[in-house]
C-alpha cells in the first residue's frame, strides 16, 4: 500500500478512468486554497464531508482544556525530516545525543534521534522488496509443489494452515504477476505515443471539437494515438487543456504510471532478495530486534512524508497546507514499509520501538492479502493495547469488502469473530469531497471491520524535495483519523483508545447514499468536534457512559 494509487490514469485497454476524478475547475489545483485544505471543513456550515478540525480546537479550548504534546509514530516509508512545513513537529529523542555514533539511552539503537528505521542496514537502506505473495510462494513451492510429489503430499497434510496460504498467495502472484507486466508495456506504449497526440491536436486545445476534426490518421501509431486522445478528451482532468498543458500533464502522469510499475519486475521475481545483503539480520528470526539504521527518510520517502504532513504538517511561506494535529503531534518516523510489501518482523518490531519511545498513537498506511508472521504483529497488537496506545489502519484501496478480502495486519483473528481481539486498533476508509459518491471507488470497506471512514482523495500534503502534492487512498484518510485521535488525546490524556474510537464511531456524519451507511461501523464520516464532544460528556474525567467491557464498546453486527 506504499505507492497507493497512481495520480490519475488507470486503463482498462484503452479506457481511462479517474480514481482522482472531479468536476472541471476554473482553478488549477496547485492553486486551489479550498481544495488543498477542503478535508477541514464543517459539515454542518459547508455541507462538505471535512472532519471539522478548527472547531474541534475552540470547543476544547472553550472548556477550559490545555494541551499535551502527543507523539505520533508514522510507520511508513519514510519521512522528509527536515521539510519545512514539518520540522517543526518532529519528535527528538531526549535521551540521545545526536550524531556521536554512540546509544546514549540505551535502547539498542544508536542515534535514533527522530526515529529508525528498521529497512537499512550498514549497507544502506532496502527501495524495492519483493511482495509478501512472491515471499511466500519462494518459500512453500519447494515444500508444496517440488520434485517429489510424496513429500509434496505430506508436508500439505502435515502444514494445512501454510498450504492454504501458499495456494491463495500462488494465485495472487499468478494474476499479479501479470497485470504489472501488461500495465508496465500499455503506460510505455502510451508514454511514446505522446508526441503522436501533441502532433494530432496540431496547436489546439483538447476539446471534442478538437478530436471530431482530425481526420483518422492511417498510420498505425498515429491511429492509436488518436484513439487515446479521443478517451483523453473526455476526462475532467484534460478537458479544455491547451495542447501545451496536455502534453506536459499526461507526460507526468505516464511518469507517474511507469514509475509505479517498473519495479514490480523485481517485486514478483522470486529470486530477488536484498534484504540479508542490506540489512543483515537473521531474517527467520522473529525475537530479533536489534536491527536497522536511523535513516529516516531513505530512498523514497513520498508516502511516508505525506502521511507526516496529514497528521501535523505547519503552514510555511506561501503554503497553507496543515495538518489535523498540527497544533499537538510530534511525527516519529519509523521506516517499515519499502516499494513493495512490509515484512512482519519490521512491522512488530516498528510497533513495540515506537509505544517504547512514547508514541500514543501509530499510524499504519500499509496492508496485504497474506501474512506469514502475523502471529508476531498481533503479539505485538496486544503489546500496545497493554500500554495505552491506539493503532490507526488504513482499510486498503482495493474497493473490497475485507471480510471477504483480508487486508494484513488485522484486529480479527476470525472473520466470523464477533469482536476484534484487541481494543486499540481503529480501521479507516477513504471518503471523497462528493456527497454522492462518498465513498472513494478504490477504497475497501466492511459493516464490522471498518470502523470510519475520513477524507482520502484528492489530500495535498508534504511530499520530498520541500513540496506538496495531491494523493489518495486510505492511505491518506488513516493519518486524518490518527490526527484526529492525537486531537482528542492531547487535550483529554486519560481516554483509553477504546474511547477514542468509540467516539470516532458514534459522533461521525451520518450519510445514507449509495448504501454508505454499511460500509463502516459509524456509517458516515468522522467528525473532530463532535467526537471532542462526545469524549468529553462521556469520559473526560472519568466519566463513561457505557458499562460494557472496553472490546465490546464499538461491537456491531454484520449485515446480513
Amino acid at each position: 500500500m506504499k505507492k497507493v494509487l497512481l495520480a490519475a490514469v488507470f486503463l482498462a485497454g484503452f479506457s481511462f478512468s479517474y480514481a482522482q476524478e472531479s468536476s472541471a475547475k476554473s482553478i488549477d489545483p496547485k492553486e486551489d486554497k479550498d481544495l488543498m485544505t477542503w478535508y477541514h471543513k464543517d459539515f454542518s456550515t459547508s455541507k462538505v464531508y471535512g472532519v471539522n478540525t478548527a472547531n474541534a480546537y475552540q470547543y476544547l479550548e472553550s472548556k477550559g482544556l490545555k494541551p499535551k504534546t502527543v507523539v505520533v509514530g508514522v510507520l511508513d516509508s519514510g519521512v522528509q525530516v527536515d521539510h519545512p512545513g514539518l520540522v517543526k513537529n518532529l519528535w527528538s529523542n531526549p535521551n540521545e545525543v545526536p550524531g556521536n555514533g554512540k546509544d546514549d539511552d540505551g535502547n539498542g539503537y544508536i542515534d535514533d534521534v527522530h526515529g529508525w528505521n528498521f529497512i537499512g542496514g550498514k549497507n544502506g537502506d532496502v527501495d524495492i522488496d519483493n511482495m509478501e505473495v512472491t515471499r511466500v510462494v519462494a518459500k512453500y513451492k519447494p515444500l508444496f509443489e517440488g520434485d517429489d510429489s510424496t513429500k509434496n503430499k505430506a508436508n500439505q497434510a502435515k502444514m494445512p494452515e501454510d498450504f492454504a496460504m501458499y495456494m491463495k498467495a500462488k494465485e495472487l502472484f499468478t494474476k499479479k504477476s501479470i497485470e504489472a507486466k501488461q500495465n508496465f508495456q500499455t503506460y510505455s506504449m502510451i508514454n511514446e505515443l505522446v508526441p503522436n497526440m501533441v502532433k494530432l491536436l496540431g496547436g489546439k486545445a483538447v476539446t471534442a471539437e478538437t478530436i471530431s476534426a482530425i481526420k483518422a490518421p492511417t498510420e498505425q501509431k498515429d491511429a492509436i494515438a488518436f484513439q487515446v486522445l479521443g478517451q483523453v478528451s473526455q476526462s475532467p482532468e484534460f478537458k479544455g487543456k491547451s495542447s501545451a498543458e496536455f502534453e506536459k500533464l499526461i507526460k507526468e502522469q505516464m511518469k507517474e504510471a511507469i514509475d509505479y510499475y517498473a519495479p514490480q519486475s523485481k517485486q514478483y521475481d522470486l529470486s530477488y532478495d536484498t534484504r540479508k545483503e542490506i540489512v543483515g539480520d537473521n531474517y527467520d528470526d522473529y525475537s530479533e530486534k536489534k536491527y536497522g539504521n536511523n535513516h529516516y527518510e531513505g530512498p523514497d520517502a513520498e508516502h511516508g512524508t505525506h502521511v507526516a504532513g496529514i497528521i501535523a504538517g505547519l503552514p510555511q511561506g506561501n503554503v497553507i497546507q496543515y495538518g489535523v494535529a498540527s497544533k499537538v503531534a510530534k511525527i516519529m518516523s519509523v521506516r517499515t514499509v519499502p516499494n513493495g510489501d512490509e515484512r512482519d518482523k519490521d512491522v512488530a518490531n516498528a510497533i513495540r520501538y515506537a509505544v517504547d519511545n512514547g508514541a500514543k498513537v501509530l499510524n499504519m498506511s500499509f496492508g496485504k492479502p497474506v501474512s506469514p508472521g502475523k502471529n508476531v504483529v498481533w503479539d505485538a497488537f496486544k503489546y500496545a493495547e497493554d500500554k495505552g496506545v491506539l493503532l490507526v489502519k488504513a482499510a486498503g484501496n482495493e474497493n473490497e469488502d475485507v471480510a471477504e478480502h483480508l487486508a494484513f495486519p488485522t484486529n480479527f483473528k476470525n472473520v466470523a469473530d464477533e469482536k476484534p481481539f484487541v481494543s486499540n486498533v481503529l480501521v479507516v476508509g477513504a471518503s471523497t469531497n462528493k456527497n454522492s459518491a462518498l465513498r472513494a471507488s478504490f477504497s475497501n470497506y466492511n459493516k464490522k471491520m471498518v470502523n470510519v471512514f475520513a477524507p482520502g482523495e484528492e489530500i495535498y500534503s508534504t511530499v520530498p524535495k520541500n513540496e506538496y502534492k495531491y494523493l489518495q487512498g486510505t492511505s491518506m484518510a488513516s493519518p486524518v483519523v490518527a490526527g484526529a485521535a492525537t486531537i482528542l488525546l492531547a487535550y483529554m490524556p486519560d481516554l483509553k483508545p477504546y474511547q477514542v474510537i468509540e467516539a470516532l464511531v458514534k459522533s461521525s456524519n451520518p450519510n445514507t447514499e449509495n448504501g454508505f451507511a454499511d460500509y463502516s461501523q459509524a456509517g458516515g464520516v468522522i467528525d473532530v468536534k463532535k467526537a471532542a464532544e462526545y469524549a468529553y460528556t462521556n469520559f473526560y474525567n472519568g466519566k463513561s457512559s457505557t458499562k460494557i467491557k472496553p472490546s465490546k464498546s464499538v461491537k456491531k453486527t454484520v449485515k446480513k
